[in-house]
């Protein structure tokens, strides 16, 4: 009879489960799991400067490869504490992370002793759930529980306090006997829809003469081919909703763009005039609609499929709503929808848009060819679309200036765009970037950042250098928070207050770490300097000098009561 104690056990889940990949931070709590590791050598450990980071990474490896994102935070207490803003983060983008935490030893539990907190309690509000081992024959059992529980639809992030005193313990094969129940079955419990919906659906694609089809993330993380060939069928335009921007390749004709206040114009006035708007994995959102008819059609009949219940029909009134999986359901009725022809109505309303969005194309173009120094953000959209390679998986983070960059960078290949979606957050990207090239060795990454939120998260240079994790970073350098600062100029007078960042030259910091820096203060440098970038054999940093008054204030009606009150610039 062979034993092992609680970490190696631990490791033979994760094996069991296709992890190939786990980032972390050491820390005594979790000592025999990291010993585990060490003998490992199918399982990559990244050791990681902060844990929140830590979070990001194993959450576009998650939301890239469709796998679970394992991180590990080795300590109890500030080591898990440190999770908490990550796994918020997650759990607004439905991502499938997976979060081991060191927790106290169970003789020792809620006795207030050293780097003791309630984790539970802490972690609840932030992920589809919270585990507990404090038993060593449930190690296992609940390991898994905590796999399924992340996988399974809605995807989203789970926390799993692993008490030391449990990892410590021995195990023999009457305990936990392997295989521990592979988590098998997750793709059968994404349902198909009744036939009485798919017929309704068909009936008011077949009559409508304006439709729009809206994309969220439940196409993007699954399949985009069934909604396109749908759209090409009925002649309805693809409008994706906020962050998913490339949940349909942005080289299919039937694509407009992101819609609401953080798209375009084309792509929200086709929702806002559409009759028929059928919602494919998305809930109409706050930053696709501010939950406004101000960014949808009032009268439309709205189809909204989803795969989770709550969100149908719950921010607007719905035809119907169907839970289901988004790209069957467009599967689904195409095939009831055989043979349709458009009528010329609907003929008229998509070359009216492919027109309109074909000028709004244009139109940047245009825009992008100012040369002004300092530089402009249009600028650096030109440059960006001139350079990126067609395999690009683009990270964003919040903030004015990568708010301006989600609907005009091109994304050709679906998952191409991770960002922090309804979370808001800043400091994200650089590390989402570093996950999501674990995940996918092969393709191009590239991170947008601005100033602030990239000296947020600098000591990751490290990670990124030491683990040979080759990205592009492209720093928006403004010296400033540049949303807040917008809206101190337009509304509260100018009348400025922690606005200004000073920053290190953050190419001189790259090289400091062991990676590639560059600077750009000429426009003209843009588009040669972001290709030596991108073909770098290591880690590069570009610190791009934007011209710090191209400022917009993005929530202008968040100061409708301040009105009249700014300084009017």
């Amino acid at each position: 009879m062979s034993t092992r104690n609680g970490g190696q056990l631990t490791v033979e889940v994760l094996r069991a489960h296709g992890v190939d990949t786990v980032f972390g931070l050491i820390g005594s709590a979790t000592m025999e799991l990291f010993d585990a590791l060490h003998d490992a050598e199918d399982i990559r450990f990244i050791g990681v400067r902060d844990e929140r980071t830590g979070v990001h990474m194993a959450d576009a490896y998650a939301r890239t490869t469709g796998r679970p994102g394992v991180i590990l935070a080795g300590q109890n207490g500030p080591g898990a504490t440190n999770l908490v803003t990550g796994l918020a983060q997650a759990m607004r983008a439905y991502s499938p992370v997976v979060a081991l935490a060191g927790a106290t030893s169970t003789e020792h539990y809620q006795l207030d002793g050293f780097q003791e907190i309630d984790q539970h309690a802490l972690f609840t509000p932030v992920t589809k759930r919270t585990f507990d081992v404090v038993q060593r024959k449930r190690l296992g059992d609940l390991l898994t529980q905590a796999f399924r529980t992340a996988l399974s639809p809605r995807p989203g992030p789970v926390l799993v306090n692993l008490h030391r005193d449990v990892l410590a313990q021995e195990f023999d094969d009457t305990v936990n006997p392997t295989p521990l129940r592979r988590t098998e079955g997750i793709e059968g419990l994404r349902p198909l829809a009744p036939a009485g919906l798919v017929a309704r659906a068909a009936d008011l694609l077949r009559t409508a003469e304006r439709p729009v089809i809206v994309a969220g993330g439940g196409v993007k993380f699954r399949e985009w081919e069934p909604v396109a060939a749908l759209a090409e069928l009925v002649g309805a335009p693809i409008v994706t909703s906020a962050g998913h921007g490339d949940a349909v390749p942005s080289t299919h004709p039937a694509y407009a763009g992101q819609m609401g206040p953080r798209g375009n114009v084309v792509a929200t006035q086709l929702v806002k005039d559409a009759d028929v708007i059928l919602v494919l994995g998305s809930r109409l959102g706050f930053n696709s609609t501010f939950f406004s008819y101000d960014n949808i059609s009032r009268d439309a009949q709205i189809i909204q499929v989803e795969m989770d219940a709550t969100a149908l029909g719950r921010y607007f009134p719905v035809a119907f709503g169907v839970l289901a999986d988004a790209p069957g359901f467009a599967g689904q009725v195409t095939e009831a929808l055989a043979g349709h022809r458009p009528g010329a109505a609907v003929s008229d309303w998509f070359d009216t848009f492919t027109a309109r969005r074909r000028d709004l194309l244009e139109q940047r173009e245009r825009e992008g060819d100012d040369n002004a120094t300092p530089i402009q953000p249009t600028r650096i959209w030109k440059a960006l679309r001139a350079t990126l390679p067609e395999d690009v998986i683009v990270t964003l983070d919040a903030g004015t200036l990568c708010l301006q960059a989600h609907d005009v960078l091109p994304y050709r290949q679906s998952p191409a765009l991770i960002t922090p979606v309804d979370f808001g957050l800043v400091g994200f990207s650089f590390a989402a970037g570093l996950g999501a090239k674990l995940g996918n060795p092969d393709r191009t990454v590239v991170s947008l950042m601005g100033d602030g939120g990239f000296g947020m998260v600098t000591s990751e240079i490290s990670t990124a250098v030491q683990s040979g994790i080759n990205t592009t970073v492209i720093v928006l350098n403004n010296g400033v928070w540049g949303a807040e600062k917008a809206y101190q100029r337009d509304f509260y007078g100018g009348r400025y207050i922690g606005a200004d960042v000073v920053n290190p030259p953050y190419d001189e910091l790259a090289r400091l770490y062991g990676a590639h820096g560059f600077a750009v203060e000429k426009p003209d440098d843009l588009e040669s300097t972001i290709s030596e970038a991108i073909a770098s054999d290591r880690l590069a940093i570009v610190d791009v000098k934007v011209d710090p008054d191209a400022l917009y204030s993005f929530r202008r009606d968040s100061f409708k009561h301040r009105a009249g009150t700014g300084s009017g610039s």
